[in-house]
């Protein structure tokens, strides 16, 4: 197993979690269970998404692509341009 990404905060690794998955790759979210536990002051470091080594490339690349990606124009509010409403 191999430690390629740390995300930001829980959604954004979930979210990539997910993306992973459906793309065949088995992905572990590690100290998903830790937050819990920090309180209200931010600690960096301590979710990490983990592959297997064989997938570790394709998944690095999966996840650079994710975060290249820009909001397909029309998507956009005119009232807050650069900014997606979901």
């Amino acid at each position: 197993m191999q430690r390629i990404y740390e995300p930001e905060n829980l959604m954004e690794g979930e979210l990539l979690l997910s993306m992973l998955a459906s793309e065949g790759i088995e992905a572990h979210l590690v100290g998903r269970d830790l937050i819990g536990g920090t309180g209200e002051l931010p600690i960096f470091g301590l979710l990490g998404l983990s592959v297997d080594n064989d997938q570790a490339q394709y998944a690095r690349e999966l996840i650079a692509a994710y975060n290249a990606a820009l909001p397909l124009s029309g998507d956009e509010p005119d009232n807050f341009p650069g900014t997606l409403v979901c």
